[in-house]
């Protein structure tokens, strides 16, 4: 080594680009772990090396590996709502044999066709895939994170440890924070700023790792922020007070919450229980999008924010460093300048980021550990994968998702009547996506072609139903009559108590001219079609429908069963999409 490396003979302060070695075998570039455990073998450690390159035909990337750092510039836009390195050298002479003989091999190993993309590899793209999700608020990629990176990474304490790897589904809280502070990102904004959830990404990854759902949760949303406990830095632990109708981004920052209030508020709001943290700030953004060399995106018209800077004629552009930065945080030059907006542009960025990642990360040595670097360096997590090895641990667990299979999806809210300033969230639609993603099931748009002909909806004061209860939690028949006459103006309901038999699924018994009530109530309810059950004959003018609650009702309103295609007035987009474009 020379003598301007960070590493001499007999030290044990080893670079971390000299880990890297190609592998014949496996056309990859492999890292070498345990470092200090190689210094103290090394002339063995060579030979052995040496010997293995001369049998294989393999030999040893000498290129550097350059580190990538993201610009710092200044952004006059304020929040408005609250809120080288050496590669590894190894002999391959020595006793392995003579330098002809290993040319010869290297040769033929240099016509062997390249193998297929490894296990090992994908499962980088997967650990890169969740943490490059955080980066930008978002998902991405692939690197390869080892022992040296632990240093990079930030963690926080919870009060919840889950394993890395879990037996079930996942889901990952990917919080963007806007703190102004840290190295660069003083310009933007308040310089006073605590920083809050600024841009927050619910991500569910299926139990048979077959596909994931990304939800990005506006941050202006009105809700319910609980009471949490954090950790002081004495060790002690304080308990925040919870908070009624306040804005969604307020669960971080504010009176001194951390991302555990954050990950207990979205909790509640879903009924998800979420198994890890993942957090970074605006740097990450600037960091990754520079260490891939840029990322893709689409603007289909000319875009102008003077107030994030952003400015790009219509057509396809790559961007990074600051303008990508500009690109995640636009709103005011697309649609209506709403934060919903912003979370569109977002969503084609992370989309871009993945592909981009999946297609380049691995192109070099150099370039792993430039998009390694950037990733750490960015990252807060929580004590379950607060470490290279548990990242990397959870990004092997992850690894069958592939990019196609990845949907970004927005929470479903309304405009706030009472600050439009504001949204507030729309149930209708989001209590199904909920349950779409409890149940583990795949976003999907539905098969297309020729639909039925849709019953005709009866007005609220024409639904004439009673309601017995068969199964479900006691009381349930007055709840879901109060709940049909207050909530839906259903007055002609009636509580006609227990019903003589318990019944495992609810059921909506009704004839055939009370059709439009019964596609009115199925409606409400979320019964499934299975629960429908037509007579015959038709009923009198002042005969109900008889609703009976079964095993599986849980209250009104609350669908019986999960859809499996995603609910009406759900934006969504696949992040293998390349048509998407910012208007």
């Amino acid at each position: 080594m020379d003598a301007q490396g960070r590493g001499r003979a007999g030290d044990n302060n080893v670079d971390p680009a000299d880990q890297w070695v190609f592998d014949p075998n496996t056309g990859n570039y492999e890292l070498r772990l345990d470092p200090a455990g190689q210094d103290a073998a090394r002339p063995a450690d060579r030979r052995t090396a040496g010997s293995r390159r001369a049998r294989s035909g393999g030999d040893t990337d000498t290129r550097p590996l350059p580190t990538q750092r993201g610009r710092r510039d200044e952004d006059a836009e304020s929040d408005e709502r609250s809120g080288g390195g050496r590669a590894a050298r190894r002999s391959a002479g020595g006793r392995a044999g003579s330098a002809a003989a290993a040319a010869a091999a290297s040769s033929a190993s240099r016509r062997k066709r390249k193998p297929k993309t490894s296990g090992k590899k994908k499962a980088l793209y997967w650990t890169a895939g969740v943490v490059g999700f955080v980066l930008v608020a978002g998902c991405g990629g692939a690197f390869y994170l080892y022992q040296q990176l632990n240093g990079n990474i930030s963690k926080v304490d919870v009060g919840v440890e889950n394993d890395a790897v879990s037996s079930g589904p996942v889901n990952v809280l990917i919080i963007g924070t806007d703190a102004r502070s840290g190295k660069g990102n003083s310009g933007y904004g308040d310089a006073g700023s605590v920083g809050h959830a600024d841009t927050t990404i619910l991500m569910h990854i299926s139990k048979d790792r077959t596909n994931a759902t990304a939800l990005s949760i506006p941050r202006d949303m009105i809700t319910d922020i609980p009471t949490c406990p954090t950790k002081q830095k004495d060790g002690s632990t304080k308990r925040i007070p919870g908070e009624h109708g306040v804005r969604f981004n307020t669960s971080l920052g504010q009176e001194g919450r951390d991302p555990g209030c954050t990950w207990r508020t979205v909790e509640k709001l879903t009924g998800l229980k979420i198994n890890h943290f993942m957090m970074a700030d605006f740097n990450a953004v600037k960091e990754l999008s520079t260490a891939v060399d840029g990322v893709e995106v689409c603007a289909g018209k000319d875009l102008n924010d003077p107030k994030s800077h952003l400015k790009l004629k219509a057509g396809r552009h790559v961007v990074k460093g600051e303008q990508a930065l500009a690109f995640v945080r636009t709103r005011h030059a697309i649609g209506f300048g709403s934060d919903l907006d912003r979370i569109k542009m977002q969503q084609q960025f992370l989309s871009s980021l993945i592909r981009k990642l999946k297609s380049s990360a691995f192109s070099s040595p150099g370039k792993l550990y430039d998009v390694s670097q950037a990733a750490t360096r960015a990252l807060t997590v929580d004590t379950g994968i607060g470490t290279a090895n548990k990242l990397l641990d959870f990004g092997t667990d992850l690894k069958k998702v592939d990019i196609d299979k990845v949907t970004f999806a927005t929470v479903p809210v309304l405009d706030n009547p009472d600050d439009p300033a504001t949204v507030i969230l729309n149930k209708t639609a989001a209590d199904p996506l909920f349950a779409m993603v409890r149940a583990d099931h795949a976003l999907a748009k539905g098969k297309k072609g020729k639909k039925s002909t849709p019953v005709k909806k009866a007005p609220p004061e024409q639904v004439r139903v009673d309601v017995t209860n068969g199964g479900g939690p006691i009381g349930s028949a007055q709840e879901t009559v109060d709940w049909l006459q207050n909530s839906k103006a259903a007055k002609l309901s009636t509580n006609a108590g227990n019903a003589p038999a318990k019944l495992a699924t609810t059921r909506l018994e009704y004839a055939p001219n009370q059709a439009d009530q019964a596609a009115t109530l199925a409606d409400w309810m979320g019964l499934p079609k299975k629960a429908l059950k037509k007579s015959s004959h038709n009923a009198g003018d002042r005969v109900p429908m008889k609703l009976t609650l079964g095993k599986d009702f849980k209250a009104p309103g609350t669908p019986i069963d999960a859809p499996t295609e995603t609910p009406d007035g759900v934006q969504n987009v696949n992040a293998d999409d390349k048509n998407v474009c910012a208007k």
